[in-house]
């Protein structure tokens, strides 16, 4: 099968299309033949060598939406045939950027039929990141207040959507011309251009923080927060836990790291059958492509979520779509 693999830690030009055997199922797993894989900055990172996964060579990607080709022993889920999507374990189960991959069979769920396979491979790991800081973590009920930054990112976008989902009045911020439209479209009740404005003395009594930049957004995220509020932070930051905790507020900041959850991918695909959220696509590239893929993802311009597509080879531009919003 068709891989896009590193050999080396380094920059986008180490990606390289290779062919390798393709994955056998074990007890409990699936094999899928994907038709889509999600990229997300951590791949970029991982690419890099500056996250978990230190053994070469290393196939990238989490994210994949496809087709059930095989199962192993003991799945009783999912049949041959079966369209579904989902992530691979993160961080070792990492695999999804070739023609095929495998998984243990309930980190997945049935694709909704609204979705596309490219909009489907955009959803798992930012969907269950900000699924898993809001519901599962913070338990953001209807009423609340919530400030989601980088409003208009990969899992920024998402989150806006599914707060909204929980009746909660959202407040994204952007940066400059990060997309403040794209954030209105998706629900946010109001949108912070941190360009202009300075979040933390617009939006008050705050009683959800989501934060995917850290540093000096962390910090000055506590000081909107209510008594008893929480922020939940994907960036870890020893410094920033240790005074935080010195400071009497260690207890309203959680770190998350995103795990694959058969429950957490149903809910989302309940939530995206509903209509409640979508995806914004903002580029798709071949399989092949995925040097440009992330050489765009790491330029920092993008909105949403860029996405490789396997079963084309002939495309040597990205194909800029949006989404339909609900």
């Amino acid at each position: 099968m068709r891989a896009i693999r590193q050999e080396e830690f380094g920059g986008p030009e180490v990606l390289r299309e290779v062919t390798v055997p393709r994955p056998v199922p074990d007890v409990g797993e699936i094999r899928i033949a994907g038709r889509a894989a999600g990229v997300n900055p951590t791949d970029c990172r991982h690419r890099a060598g500056g996250l978990f996964l230190k053994r070469l060579p290393l196939t990238l990607g989490w994210d994949v939406s496809g087709v059930v080709e095989s199962v192993g022993l003991g799945v009783t889920l999912f049949r041959p045939g079966d369209e579904v999507f989902g992530m691979l374990p993160y961080p070792y189960g990492v695999g999804s950027h070739a023609q095929y991959a495998v998984g243990p069979a309930r980190s997945f769920a049935r694709k909704p039929a609204g979705l596309d396979h490219v909009q489907a491979a955009a959803l798992p790991l930012a969907s269950l990141t900000a699924y898993q800081a809001l519901v599962d973590t913070a338990d953001l009920r209807p009423g609340q207040r919530a400030l989601i930054h980088a409003a208009s990112g990969g899992v920024g976008h998402i989150a806006v959507q599914i707060a909204k989902a929980r009746g909660a009045h959202v407040i994204g911020t952007v940066l400059g011309t990060d997309r403040p439209g794209l954030v209105r479209g998706l629900g946010a009740d109001e949108v912070i251009d941190n360009a202009t404005t300075d979040f933390a003395e617009t939006a008050r009594d705050v009683d959800f923080v989501l934060d995917t930049l850290s540093g000096d957004i962390r910090s000055r995220s506590l000081s909107v927060l209510r008594p008893g509020g929480t922020m939940v932070t994907t960036v870890p930051s020893p410094a920033a836990d240790e005074a935080e905790r010195e400071a009497g507020q260690g207890g309203r900041v959680r770190t998350i790291a995103v795990q694959a959850d058969h429950a957490g991918i149903k809910a989302i695909a309940d939530l995206a059958a509903s209509g409640a959220l979508r995806p914004h696509i903002e580029a798709t590239f071949p399989l092949a492509k995925a040097t440009e893929a992330h050489t765009l993802l790491e330029n920092g311009q993008t909105a949403g979520k860029i996405v490789l597509v396997v079963e084309h080879r002939n495309t040597d531009r990205p194909h800029r779509r949006g989404c339909s919003l609900p």
